[in-house]
Order: structure tokens, then sequence, then C-alpha cells
């Protein structure tokens, strides 16, 4: 048979399905013919591997491992092993016939059957008890049928003498010939046949055991990948159904939201519009009072004498100031914008559905020194207020630099707070701003004093090379630490007005607008006063070590200093060799 109609064995389903017998080959399911051996130990008869070898390479209709392939034939070398246990089973399934008296044997009687390895001839058993016992037989080797001896396997073919010895070297038989050729180091390999046939079985016997561990170790091997497949196979549907249940969940999760928000972006809507076409009625009724006193102030002007004008005139300027004064709402009380934070609230039923972290809360608790300040403060109708973004300089506090905030400068901050009180409206907000200022002109100045210290005592460490006592570093660490729990204490206070303002803010957006700004701006320069104190207090802690060298190098000089007698640019000369040492 052709081995290209052959296709390979695709599974292991297909390798138990297939004829296991040791004889009979894979692909064509005959008795092997010729078979060969790959470089994976699989065997296949000759004609069904011929034809699939391609640039010298044979892959394994089994397995798929390539084998290199020599020679012209395209072909793997025979297994002489398989082969020899092939024409063994030919020979024994083949009608055996008794030498001596012409008796057929049937296959059930083949185990009673000899075989006369002297005479080359098999023999029955009666004839065998009869005939071979007799004294001129007595040297004929008698074996069983199976075991019989092939001429092949007797002699030599090089020297057509019986065969003796077995060299462990070489792994061959030798005949008395063979063995005198060999040099003297081989033949100290040589033992003889029989000795070697044991040697030869007990070894076998080892190889034959780790198989069988192999074969049970891949027994289990196969086992448990099946039962591995099986478990992928189910984790698989129990996967798929844990996916499409969440997604059903989420998908209704989602659309009761959806409903939720939509009527909220509805609700909003009316709100809002209701509160514009109301304020957009009252501008509409004013509109023609405010057309009518014009008219009536233009008419009366050039038609009343100065008589009239001074009777009627002072009564039509005290209408139209009335008329002025009157709370008109001229800009609108809330923004156009309409917000429902879809995302957030599209997450936040998503959380429990997909075990998700709960986020952190975006507006801060009263009393807290830092959370304050990341927050996103909802004004009415869905506005945000601004946040700050923490200057570069890292503050001590972690809590009052949490979140990503927006910078407000102090100048900003300082004009805004003067337009703010200068429009003399008595407020909650506006009381706070008095009281703020002072405390932070106070902060600020000792804070710029601290600096202006620590900037002097740098400058004559460096510049100048003078001689600074220690007790004036500890004074200013600890200045600076009494201004941290000042500043600390002080932007706890501003951060607990927080609710008491949001509840004003409430009022209307722009002002909501003007002082949230102020605010966030007064934080930021708490902030920044404080990172200026931190900034301050790590220099003074670097330089706080050189003071320290130099004042005990001015413990030991101090007695020459005193010396009135020393020139003065020796002792300049003294202190710059010292500095430089």
């Amino acid at each position: 048979m052709a081995g290209g109609i052959f296709s390979p064995l695709g599974s292991y389903s297909d390798l138990e399905k297939a004829n296991c017998h040791p004889l009979v080959c894979l692909l064509c399911h005959e008795p092997y013919q010729h078979p060969c051996l790959l470089d994976c130990y699989h065997n296949f008869c000759a004609s069904c591997l011929r034809g699939r070898a391609s640039d010298g390479r044979l892959r394994c209709p089994l397995c798929g491992h390539p084998s290199v392939v020599r020679g012209g034939t395209g072909l793997p070398p025979v297994d002489r092993l398989l082969q020899f246990l092939v024409d063994s089973s030919a020979d024994s399934e083949e009608e055996v016939q008794c030498a001596n008296c012409d008796r057929c044997c049937t296959k059930a009687e083949l185990d009673t059957m000899y075989f006369c390895n002297t005479c080359g001839q098999p023999l029955c058993a009666p004839c065998r008890e009869e005939t071979h016992r007799a004294r001129m037989f007595a040297r004929h080797e008698i074996v069983s049928l199976s075991k019989r001896t092939k001429d092949i396997h007797k002699k030599c073919p090089l020297h057509e003498e019986p065969y003796i010895m077995f060299s462990t070297e070489k792994k061959s038989m030798l005949c008395i010939n063979c063995f005198r050729d060999m040099q003297g180091e081989s033949r100290a390999h040589c033992i003889d046949i029989e000795t070697a046939y044991m040697q030869g079985c007990q070894r076998l016997d080892q190889a034959v055991m780790a198989v069988k561990e192999l074969q049970t170790s891949t027994r289990e091997a196969i086992v448990l990948l099946k039962a591995m497949i099986e478990e992928v196979r189910n984790s698989a549907s129990e996967e798929e159904a844990a996916i499409n249940s969440l997604f059903s969940r989420m998908q209704e999760q989602l659309s009761e939201r959806k409903k939720t928000l939509l009527k909220a972006v509805q609700s909003q809507h009316e709100e809002k519009e209701k509160a514009f076409k109301e304020q957009l009625a009252h501008l509409a009724s004013l509109l023609p009072t405010l057309q009518v006193h014009l008219v009536t102030c233009s008419a009366f002007l050039s038609s009343a004498n100065k008589a009239e004008f001074l009777d009627l005139g002072y009564q039509l300027m005290e209408r139209l100031q009335r008329i002025v004064k009157l709370p008109h709402r001229l800009r609108p009380a809330q923004t156009s914008k309409i917000n429902s934070e879809y995302r957030a609230e599209f997450a936040r039923c998503l959380e429990p559905l997909l075990m998700l972290s709960p986020r952190r809360s975006m507006v801060g608790s009263a009393g807290g020194i830092g959370p304050g300040i990341t927050g996103t403060n909802m004004l009415p109708g869905g506005q945000c207020s601004k946040t700050l973004m923490v200057p570069s300089c890292p503050p001590t506090s972690d809590k009052m630099s949490t979140g990503p905030m927006v910078k407000k400068p102090t100048m900003h901050r300082y004009i805004s707070t003067k337009v703010l009180l200068a429009e003399g409206r008595e407020t909650p907000f506006a009381e706070h701003c008095r009281n703020y200022e002072n405390t932070y002109r106070m902060l600020q100045t000792e804070i710029q004093s601290l600096k202006d210290q620590v900037q002097e005592l740098h400058r004559d460490l460096t510049k100048h090379h003078s001689l600074i006592k220690s007790e004036i570093m500890s004074e200013i660490l600890q200045k600076s630490l009494q201004m941290d729990v000042q500043i600390a204490a002080h932007y706890s206070a501003v951060e607990m007005m927080r609710s008491v303002f949001e509840e004003v803010w409430e009022e209307t957006y722009q002002r909501v607008a003007n002082e949230q700004e102020i605010y966030e701006a007064q934080l930021h320069d708490l902030l920044q006063l404080r990172q200026e104190n931190s900034c301050l207090s790590t220099i003074t802690k670097q330089i706080a070590p050189y003071v320290r060298s130099i004042a005990k190098v001015k413990e030991r000089l101090e007695p020459r200093l005193q010396e009135p007698q020393e020139p003065k640019e020796e002792q300049a000369q003294m202190l710059l060799k010292i500095c430089d040492n």
C-alpha cells in the first residue's frame, strides 16, 4: 500500500481505537512488512512511509516528530529487532510437520513439539522419546520448538564457525577465529555465550522495569490530562454562565439607573425651566413699567414749566428711585447646565456587581485638615466648584496635601477679598474673611521674619564665613515648629467652616463662585505658608551641623581671638584656613 493515502493519527482517542498489536502497523493495520524505526521509536511499514519524506526529513504520522532520512530510498533504517519478532511470529504460525513420522501438528499442539538443533528438524513428542533417546543421538541439542536456533544465529558468516564467545565491548558474538584475530586488550572483554546470555537477561530486566515505570507514569499522566480536559470544559461552561449572568445583571442595573438618571435630568430640566420662566415673566412685566416711566419723564420735562416741575418733579424722582431700589432679579439664579453625574452613577451601580473597592469620597468631612481641599463641592444645579493643586514643595502634613488642586495666587485672593468686603454686605463669609485676613497677616509676618533670619544665616555661613551661634538655630527651629502648629490649627478652623459656608453658597451662583474661589485660595495660601515653613525647617536642619562645627572651632580659637596684639589680617587668614579645612 502507498503511504500517501493514509492520514496521520490525530489524537490519543484515535490511537486507542487503532489496533495496538505490537506486530501490526498503525497505518495499514496489517502485519509489518519491512518495519522501519523512526527517531521517535515508532515503527511503520516501509511501504506506508514511502513518499512521505521531504527535504531529507520524515515526519512521524503518529506524533509528528521529524526524523532524518539518508540515502536515495527516503526511508529510515529497518528495525532488525521488530523484523526478527515478525519472522518468529510467522514461523510459529506455519503448519509444522514432524521430520520422523510426517505427522502434522495443530496450533494447539505446538507447545508439545521439539526441535533438534543438531539435525535441524522438528520432532513430535513420541518421536523424541522413541528415536532421539538412542545412544547415537545423545549429543544432539534438542529444545522446545519455540526456542529453536536458526542457522544464521549459529555460525559466523565470515568464518563459517559456530559462535563460542561474546564481546561486551563490540556487543557481537565471536567464533574461534574471530577471537584469535582480536587484540589482547579486546579479548579481556570477551565472555562465553551462556554468561553473556545471563548478563543480557539481567540488563534487559532492568530496562524493562524502567520502561514499565515510565508506562505507569504515562498512564497516570494520561488519566490526569483527561481529567484536566474535563475540568477545563466544566470550568469554561461555568465561566460562560457566570459571564452571561453578570452581564444580564449589569444590563438590568444599568437600565434601572438609566431610567433614574433620565428622570433626574427631566426633573432638573423642569425645575430650571420653571425658574427661568418665572424670572422671565417678572422681567417682561418690569420692562413696560420702565418704558412708561421713561415716556412720562420725557413728557413731563417737555410740558411742565418751572413751577410745575418744582411741584411734581421731586415726587417723580422719588418714584423712579423706589423703582430702581426694588429687588429685581436681573441675573440668573442658577446655571443652565444640567449635570446628572451619569458616569459616577453608572460606576456606582456596578460596584456591587464587580466587587470594586469603594471610591474615596470627594468631599472632605468637617474638622479634617486635608480631605476638604480635595473634594468637588456641588452647587445648585449640578455645578462643581474648582479644586486646588498642591504646590511643588511638599508639606510636612500628608493630610493637607491630598488630591489634585488648582493654584490660587495670593494676590488674586487678596483683591477678591477686598472687592467682597467693599460691597458692605454683612454676611457670615464676609465676617470670616475679615478675621482670616488678620490671622493670615500675622502668620505671614512671622514666616517672613523666620525666612529673613534663615536667609541671613545662610548668607553669613556661605559668603562671609561668619561664626554663628548654635542657639540661634535652635530658636529658629523652635519657632518654625510653633508656626507649623499654628498654621495647622488655623487650617483646621477654616476647614470646619466649610459646612456653614456651603449653606450660604446655595443662595446665588455668582456669589458662590466668587466666595469659593476666595476660600480655596485661602486654604492654598495656608498650604503655601506651611510649605515655605517646611522648606525653611529643612534648610535650617541642613546647615545646623555646619553651625555646630564652626561653634566648636570658635570655642577652641576664642583665646586667640581675644588677643588684641594679633593683626586683623592674620585673624582673617586663620579663619579662612580653618573653614577650608
